[in-house]
């Protein structure tokens, strides 16, 4: 099989594509062939290194695969069945997707809902995943489109573009946070958002409470942009938190929480229960405009995602990379 490999010794570290045999493969009681894979941040950070993603070596990233079943001996999967994996560390410290067959925990695994293909699965991914989560988040904390806007960071990441979309489609004013805003600007409209700011208006230090503005919030970024969306929101608020592409810092204070009863919550889709899987694919299906998926996905191959990955760090990359591990 071929996979992405990365090793590290003591002064150096590597991502190479190797041809591997699949007895390589860690424990497990699925086997699958993969058909895509995605690149996430976090798979990027993996590759380059710059970011302490990766916990065992040697190591095939990929937090994200849709495949087929070959073998299997867990109870709720054979052979045939089309599956998809999200998290649960695999790519960072179980072998992950970014090649053509993996070995996992069946536990980890969930079918591929009937409303998507294995590559639109992975053209939303994590990242889409995620964003639905944040997006269940505010509705279950009592956000509703007529209490004003809500504010997406990192807008035209996976995470911002699939967010901008669902939130447009429910009736949400979406505000769209990017540092590409003229750009970026008729991708973001396209996908729904109402008004485009320059990222640049909240990643500098702000002040410990702002003039009210948000009702809500989707934020990839962290840091700086969290504490001052935090700082601007409404009365009664919601912020929900699923990404660190500024930093993991929160430069922040109390005051938001104790003078405007605003909510910080924290979207983990790692380790996230099986049953809120299932809900935010399923409301994926019924949420997510199919027509804005084509748009925001880039294909590209296997032996292609070394290269893309430097570019997606330096924010060169719209939207969501779907990769074809078989070509």
């Amino acid at each position: 099989m071929k996979a992405i490999l990365i090793s590290k010794g003591d002064q150096s570290y590597d991502a190479k594509i190797r041809d591997m045999p699949e007895a390589d493969l860690p424990e497990g009681n699925v086997n699958i062939k993969i058909d895509f894979s995605t690149l996430n941040y976090k798979d990027s950070l993996a590759i380059s290194g710059k970011s302490p993603v990766v916990r065992n070596f040697p190591m095939i990233p990929g937090i994200d695969f849709s495949g087929t079943v070959e073998t299997s001996t867990h109870p709720e999967y054979k052979s045939g069945d089309k599956v998809i994996l999200n998290g649960w560390g695999v790519g960072e410290v179980h072998w992950g997707g970014l090649a053509q067959k993996a070995r996992v925990n069946g536990d980890w695994l969930i079918p591929l809902p009937d409303a998507f293909t294995p590559r639109q699965a992975m053209a939303i991914g994590t990242a889409g995943y995620t964003a639905m989560l944040c997006v269940l988040a505010l509705e279950h904390n009592g956000v509703t489109p007529d209490m004003g806007e809500i504010i997406v960071t990192g807008a035209s990441g996976g995470v911002g573009s699939i967010a901008i979309s669902i939130l447009a489609k429910l009736g949400f004013t979406v505000v769209a946070s990017t540092g590409s805003p003229d750009e970026q600007a008729e991708y973001l409209k396209f996908l729904g958002a109402h008004e485009i700011i320059d990222r640049q208006t909240l990643s500098e230090p702000g002040r410990v409470l702002g003039k009210e503005r948000w009702a809500g919030a989707v934020d990839a970024v962290g840091s700086h942009t969290l504490a001052n969306i935090c700082a601007t929101m409404k009365y009664g608020g919601v912020v929900t938190a699923c990404g660190l592409a500024q930093g993991f810092d929160l430069p922040a204070t109390v005051m938001p929480f104790i003078l405007r009863g605003v909510t910080l919550q924290g979207i983990d889709s790692v380790n996230c229960p099986k049953k809120n899987r299932i809900e935010a694919w399923t409301r994926l299906g019924q949420d997510l405009n199919p027509d804005h998926i084509d748009k925001m996905v880039t294909e590209i191959s296997l032996n292609e995602a070394i290269e893309v990955a430097s570019q997606q760090l330096e924010g060169k990359i719209q939207g969501r990379v779907v990769v074809d591990v078989n070509r």
